[in-house]
């Protein structure tokens, strides 16, 4: 289970559990799989009827904007604390956590398996030159980026993939999970293409904005964002809680008790 939303918005009743119906998804896909190495171990029947569970206790690592390397709009580490509150009214136990790595070698390891995996994509639509055109701007910078990419640079971003998932399990000897905002920004208007600057700081990709996601799916770890509240003008954040490998059930026990205690923010919905 990677970067699996549960909805920001909810409904009472059984068809409005986000997280119960997350788990009955995984009861009947989760199992091993030797053709790929990150399937849940073990019977899938596991998800079904174990999320109830006392969560007092638990110690959260709080990641925050790592130290001050990732950008953030105005607000949203304050709504993410509104979570981590909650979480700590559950009995958690919420404290300040720090990257073991610095966040520039993930970056850096991230931008070379993303260009290569891009490019594999778009290169069979190139094969007409007259393509070209059609596809975006940044899709093409993908591409062309990846098919220069060396051998050396691929076994360097492997070598620091698996540091950094090293690095994580050293982390979680000390805690259970580890929390972070799910977006650097605020929802913003259709129109806009993409945020070019985050609180003053440009951005020097495309994706760069959305940065704080590629932690847990880098490291092949279990992830849920779960929300966290509205600002002023009614837009909606989310928490990233991340689990150790192979924890997925632990994870949505979690979440599944935080969906319980915020009813208040489940229960708000779109103005018409």
């Amino acid at each position: 289970m990677q970067d699996v939303w549960v909805s920001q918005l909810g409904t009472e009743g059984p068809m409005g559990r986000s997280v119960e119906d997350v788990a009955r998804l995984l009861a009947v896909q989760a199992g091993w799989d030797a053709r790929c190495p990150l399937s849940i171990a073990g019977d899938g029947r596991a998800f079904n009827g174990h999320l109830n569970i006392n969560l007092a206790g638990r110690r959260i690592g709080w990641l925050g904007d790592l130290n001050g390397y990732l950008p953030m709009e105005a607000g949203v580490l304050d709504a993410c604390q509104n979570g981590l509150d909650r979480l700590q009214d559950m009995g958690c136990s919420v404290d300040n956590a720090t990257l073991p790595m610095a966040p520039e070698r993930v970056w850096d390891c991230w931008l070379v398996w993303r260009r290569a995996l891009v490019a594999t994509r778009i290169a069979p639509h190139l094969l007409q030159p007259a393509n070209r055109d059609k596809i975006k701007p940044e899709a093409l910078w993908e591409h062309d980026e990846g098919m220069v990419l060396t051998g050396a640079q691929l076994m360097a971003a492997s070598a620091t993939r698996t540091a950094l998932l090293q690095q994580l399990l050293k982390l979680f000897e000390g805690v259970d999970y580890l929390a972070l905002p799910s977006a650097q920004v605020w929802p913003f208007d259709v129109a806009q293409r993409w945020p070019t600057e985050i609180a003053g700081r440009q951005m020097d990709t495309y994706h760069r904005w959305m940065e704080v996601v590629i932690l847990p799916t880098l490291a092949g770890l279990p992830s849920i964002s779960v929300p966290v509240g509205f600002n002023a003008a009614g837009l909606p954040m989310g928490l990233q809680l991340i689990g150790k490998p192979q924890a997925d059930l632990a994870l949505l026990q979690l979440a599944h008790g935080y969906e319980e205690a915020i009813p208040d923010w489940l229960q708000i919905r779109p103005s018409a």
